[in-house]
């Protein structure tokens, strides 16, 4: 990664979904690679689906959303999962864990679901790795049933960091977390970003967070609509 070439750059983007009132409307978006920029703002206005767009879980009504040198908006569906897979960790706000999966089997699991990864021993060594530094290790044989809301977290965040993913999409990663553990996982989290030049884009609600980043974005200052 070189650092300050553009990451995400979007235009006119347009988003609605199906039957809602809700509408998200920006007119540009812009983070440097190997950027942390938080975004913040009230509930319900837009933060979430805009991860989802950059992701390409989600794909605009109208305008252009280009991630490195890919223009993600021009994809196909399997397109944008395999280039979700290979370039982006995102960690859910709700964790998005199989419950019939053992811990290890969800962090694994990106690589099992598609050939644009491929599970090695030294991927699997580097699982087991996050996982100590989680400190979830003891847990992997178990399922997300038996685990607690901050356990759970941790494991998505070990899923979302094992690519060393050029972009990392963080959903209120540390909402379900003590502070001692909140504080441990952003620290994970910009140590992996360092490493691997990595570019992080997080939601939160944490303004004790906000220090940390380098950037700080209010949503309500660059886009317009939304109520759910």
């Amino acid at each position: 990664m070189i650092y300050g070439k553009t990451m995400i750059h979007t235009e006119s983007l347009k988003f609605e979904y199906p039957d809602s009132s809700f509408h998200l409307s920006i007119a540009h978006f812009a983070v440097k690679a190997g950027e942390k920029v938080a975004v913040v703002g009230p509930s319900g206005s837009g933060k979430t689906t805009l991860l989802n767009l950059l992701a390409g879980i989600l794909t605009p009504m109208a305008g252009s959303i280009q991630v490195g040198e890919t223009a993600v908006s021009d994809l196909h569906d399997a397109g944008r999962r395999d280039f979700r897979i290979r370039n982006i960790g995102f960690v859910f706000q709700d964790f998005e864990l199989l419950d019939y999966l053992s811990i290890l089997d969800n962090i694994l699991n990106s690589y099992r679901i598609t050939d644009a990864l491929k599970l090695t021993g030294e991927v699997r060594q580097r699982a087991i790795h996050l996982s100590n530094q989680m400190g979830i290790a003891d847990h992997l044989k178990r399922h997300p049933g038996e685990l607690s809301q901050g356990e759970k977290q941790r494991a998505a965040i070990c899923r979302a960091l094992l690519p060393n993913p050029d972009l990392i999409l963080a959903d209120e990663a540390t909402g379900n977390l003590d502070p001692d553990n909140k504080t441990r996982i952003l620290d994970l989290l910009f140590e992996s970003v360092a490493a691997h030049g990595s570019t992080l884009v997080a939601v939160t609600h944490d303004h004790e967070l906000l220090p940390r980043f380098d950037r700080v974005i209010d949503f309500q200052d660059f886009r317009t609509g939304g109520t759910s």
